[in-house]
Formats: structure tokens, sequence, C-alpha cells
């Protein structure tokens, strides 16, 4: 390793710590990643750069950024002080974003996985970062044409995210279970409620619940062995499906899919929020956390991946399997008094069906995948009407 770069992640790292000491605590934001389609089709089409070049000069432009393939956008709040703030966001963020590719003659779709369309005829975008990480990932990368949603929330003080980090670890099944959206891919019924998580967590290094760390100390040791092993050349190639953000003096919470009703986005974006502010909060106080080892997380986070909402996920306290409902239920329980303090409780919900368990109900009722995957399209498109 050079000193050049050596000096350019010690600086990057003493920025980070810097400025979560500094930001404030429970600021949002929220990362949407949607689908381009071909109209009359419905299959992925390489068009991000069209949709870039369309977004400029509009309010949009600062918020619409590439995400890897060619048929892929993410579009963002930006910092938000109040969960009421970035839930107005996202439907105005969905909204320029629709206006924005009608003008182009492209649909969007915001489910985890597209239903048939071949990664093999999916571009990588030419960046530097998407460059280095088609030369280092290689198949994995190809592979992964996912779409999810995720959530970037403020926490103060560099040791306190790190233990706010390593606690969410206990919930990412529960947020999986009620977002799963994805039981397609590559022209399958897969019959799993989240296959965007078998195609991306299960293939990426350091991707998945991580360890739990505790503190910054910790994390920092881990990240400067990173790049002096040569393991990592950026910092975002720490995937964890929750993880402190090095350029943004946030927690990031990347494990759920992407939702097709906005509704629904609002709400599990909602309980992200909620959830984290929460265990701030429970921190603060001394309040006892569970800290569960991988192994068992594990158990949960493959029947989330599998059953989703409609499943069964383990209470550790109880060491029995009770419905994926009830645990979110009790989970919406505990945070609701933070959230409610915080002006998000109106949006906390579970519903009847979430996206994952919609779509295999139609599938049992016979209809057919394109059937399917035209009516999620429509339900994205509710947000101009």
């Amino acid at each position: 390793m050079g000193d050049e770069q050596k000096v350019g992640y010690e600086e990057m790292i003493a920025r980070s710590r810097a400025a979560f000491e500094e930001v404030p605590d429970f600021t949002v934001a929220v990362e949407e990643e949607f689908a381009l389609l071909e109209p009359a089709t419905l299959g992925l089409v390489n068009r991000f750069e069209e949709v870039q070049a369309a977004a400029r000069g509009t309010e949009l432009e600062p918020h619409l950024v590439g995400e890897l393939i060619a048929s892929e956008v993410e579009v963002r709040t930006g910092r938000c002080d109040s969960f009421a703030e970035a839930a107005d966001r996202l439907g105005a963020r969905r909204e320029q974003l629709h206006a924005l590719v009608d003008g182009l003659g492209i649909r969007l779709s915001a489910v985890g996985t597209h239903p048939w369309s071949r990664w093999q005829e999916q571009r990588i975008i030419d960046t530097p970062h998407y460059r280095r990480n088609d030369e280092l990932l290689r198949y994995v990368v190809w592979r992964n044409n996912t779409f999810g949603l995720h959530v970037h929330v403020g926490v103060n003080g560099p040791d306190r995210a790190i233990r706010v980090c390593s606690a969410l670890r206990n919930y990412l099944p529960e947020l999986l279970a009620l977002s799963a959206s994805s039981p397609f891919v590559e022209g399958v019924f897969t019959y799993l409620h989240s296959a965007r998580t078998e195609v991306f967590t299960r293939m990426f290094p350091r991707c998945g619940i991580p360890d739990s760390l505790t503190g910054w100390q910790e994390w920092e040791r881990y990240v400067r062995f990173l790049y002096e092993t040569g393991s990592i050349t950026e910092h975002t190639q720490i995937w964890w499906s929750v993880r402190p953000h090095l350029a943004f003096p946030t927690v990031e919470i990347r494990i759920c899919d992407a939702q097709p009703d906005l509704g629904e986005a609002r709400s599990i974006a909602g309980l992200c929020y909620a959830l984290t502010a929460r265990i701030a909060r429970a921190l603060d106080e001394d309040e006892p956390l569970p800290n569960l080892p991988n192994r068992l997380l594990e158990e949960n986070l493959w029947r989330a991946i599998r059953h989703g909402l409609s499943g069964e996920l383990i209470d550790f306290s109880r060491e029995e399997a009770v419905p994926a409902r009830t645990r979110l239920e009790q989970l919406l329980e505990w945070v609701r008094p933070v959230a409610e303090e915080l002006g998000a409780s109106e949006w906390l919900a579970i519903p009847d069906r979430n996206a994952a368990e919609r779509q295999i109900a139609r599938h049992e009722e016979g209809a057919t995948m394109e059937q399917i995957f035209a009516e999620q399209v429509r339900r994205d498109e509710r947000v101009r009407s």
C-alpha cells in the first residue's frame, strides 16, 4: 500500500469520527432503488445515462444517482430533520422520477428483483466506482440485479453509533420479513419471499449480518485491517446489512427489499427510523438489549428469506418460534413511545399482506408472472394519482 492511499483512508476515518461527534440525533434520509423498464414488455432496459441526462437542471438532479447496472436508478430524499419531512420527500421523489421517465418512454418498478430479465443482458454503468467493483467481484457483481430500500439515521457519538449498529443486528430478520417483495427471479417462482437477499446478501463478501462491535476503536481497527491487507479499496465495499457509514455520520440499514407501494415504503422506513432511535435511547438509559450470536440470527434471517411475513420467527427470550406478525407487533409496541415522541408513529403499520405475500397469492390463483409483475408496476405508479 502506498503512503498516499494510507493517508487517504486515515483522513477519511478521522473525518468520519469527527462527523459523528457533531451530527444531531435522528436526522434521516432514505434511498430507493428502481428498475428501468421497457413499456411494452416491462423487461429491464439499459437507459440510466438517458435518465441522468434528462435530470440535469431539474430539482431531481442532485438526488438521482446510478446504482451498478444501467437498468437501475436510485433516488434519495436527502438529509431530513424529521421523519415527517422524509415521508413527504419519498412521495415527492417518486413523483419527480415518474415525471422524468415518462418523458423518455420508460416505466419503473420497485420490487427486490426483476422477475425474468436476464442478468447477462444488463450493462454495468461506466463509473470508476463500479469499474473497480466489476474488476474485484466479477460474477458476483454481474448477478446483483437487485433493488432495495436503505435508511440512514443520524446517531450522535462515534461509540454510541457503533453500539446502535450492533444492537440493530438483532432485528434485521424482522425488518426483512416485513419488507420482503421478491419471490420471482430469472423466470422462476422461487418459493422464497426475498430472492433479493439470496442473490445479494449471500453472494457478496462482507455482507449480511455483521459481528457485534463494542465501540469506535474496534470498528476503526477493522476498517484499517481491510485497507492494509488490500481487502478493500473503498469503504463502501463493506456491504453489511447494517453499517456505520463513513462518508455520512449515519447508521445505515440496508436489509430491506424495494417496495412497490409508497405507503409501505414509508411504513418500513418509519420502523427503521423509530427502531434506531429506540435502541439509542435504550443504550442511553442502560436498558438491557439482546446481543445474539450470528449463528442464531442467521436462523431467523433464513426464516425471513424463505417465509417472510407469512412464516415464523424465533423469539429467543422464550426459545420458541412465533408468527412473524407477532414478532413485528411486539417490535412496534416497543418502539411506539419513541416514534410518537419523534412524530413517526402514524406511519408504523403491518399490512394485511406485504408485497411478497400479494404476489405469491396471485401466483397460487393462477396469474402469470407477467400479470403479477404488471400489477406491482401499476401499484408503484399510483403515486401520481
